[in-house]
């Protein structure tokens, strides 16, 4: 995958991430500065999302760990180097799991 084809890919997914969180009821905000996300729960806890352009990766930074991962063409998502988990399905079980906030975003 080359630069521009994968900064399409973040842009895209930090976009429709924000959207999907701008729509459910709960006091989350939402910070966008040099390709890091940032997602702040009213408890205080945070989620940060940053792009890799070296490694053409997404990383995301959570109370639970440091999470990488790549994006799997066949699946239309980006999934875990490690444990091969979508990254959808993660970030949500994440939502519930750091801020407590019931999120549908699959």
């Amino acid at each position: 995958m080359n630069e521009s084809t994968f900064n399409e890919l973040i842009d895209r997914t930090f976009s429709e991430l924000e959207t999907a969180l701008d729509e459910i009821d709960a006091d989350i905000d939402c910070e966008t500065s040099g390709g890091v996300l940032t997602v702040v729960f009213e408890n205080g806890r945070q989620l940060v999302f940053s792009r890799q352009p070296p490694t053409r990766q997404l990383w995301l930074a959570a109370r639970s760990g440091g999470f990488h991962f790549a994006f799997d063409d066949e699946a239309g998502d980006w999934r875990d180097t490690r444990t091969g988990q979508l990254f959808r399905p993660f970030v949500t079980e994440q939502m519930q799991e750091q801020g407590g906030v019931r999120f549908a975003w699959l």
